[in-house]
């Protein structure tokens, strides 16, 4: 079994913020994989469902972001779970937007809902990190996660969701290259042959044979 958390602030006053970006993966997830209905339990909200073979909990901490390894070591404890079998979606700053990285273990980089699961996990959990690019000045970041993502940003954002959810099995089957490649089928599909680009490409022309032919046979053959 595995537990996927999403890491988000509760409430529609946060649903659009960069910050809720996990949220976000795993609504994907549950509406396109027939999940169960969220429920209220361990200090947040739970969806239950398959994922190929897994059998997979989704979970959205509602104690805010700086508290949500509280409500994770709540569902790790009641499902005896490891910290190997969670994996957390998170947005990342250090990412350009769009991009989607897989990693298990490591530090936190300073995000404090990472920071949180650190407290209460320790260090050996899976992440899925989600690119939504920096604001440019670390006082700046504050307002940055807390805000609405740009209408400029909903064509990418729907791609990189789909593309998550489209590799979603597997991520459960531990398949982390096959997951990223299905991600990087919709955030960047391979260009089509009759795509606008394509179209405007001068066709190949092979080039004449070389004249071998000497003068005089030129001028003969001018005459025929």
């Amino acid at each position: 079994m595995k537990l996927w958390v999403g890491l988000g602030n509760p409430g529609a006053k946060y649903a659009g913020n960069r910050h809720n970006i996990g949220f976000m993966a795993l609504d994907r997830i549950a509406a396109d994989h027939g999940f169960g209905p969220w429920k209220k339990v361990h200090q947040g909200q739970v969806s239950e469902g398959r994922l190929g073979a897994e059998k997979v909990v989704l979970l959205k901490p509602e104690t805010f972001m700086n508290l949500s390894g509280q409500s994770v070591r709540s569902a790790v404890d009641f499902w005896k779970l490891t910290a190997a079998d969670v994996t957390v979606f998170h947005d990342e700053l250090d990412l350009a937007p769009g991009k989607c990285r897989v990693k298990q273990g490591g530090g936190h980089a300073g995000h404090n809902g990472l920071r949180s699961i650190h407290g209460h996990l320790g260090e050996a959990y899976g992440r899925v990190r989600l690119g939504i690019g920096h604001p440019g000045h670390k006082d700046a970041v504050a307002a940055y996660v807390l805000h609405d993502f740009a209408k400029a940003d909903q064509d990418w954002l729907d791609d990189l969701l789909r593309g998550i959810s489209d590799g979603a099995v597997a991520l459960a089957e531990g398949d982390g290259t096959r997951f990223l490649n299905a991600v990087s089928l919709r955030v960047a599909p391979p260009r089509s042959s009759t795509s606008p680009a394509a179209k405007t490409e001068k066709p190949v022309v092979a080039e004449p044979a070389p004249d071998t032919r000497s003068a005089m046979q030129k001028l003969m053959d001018k005459f025929r």
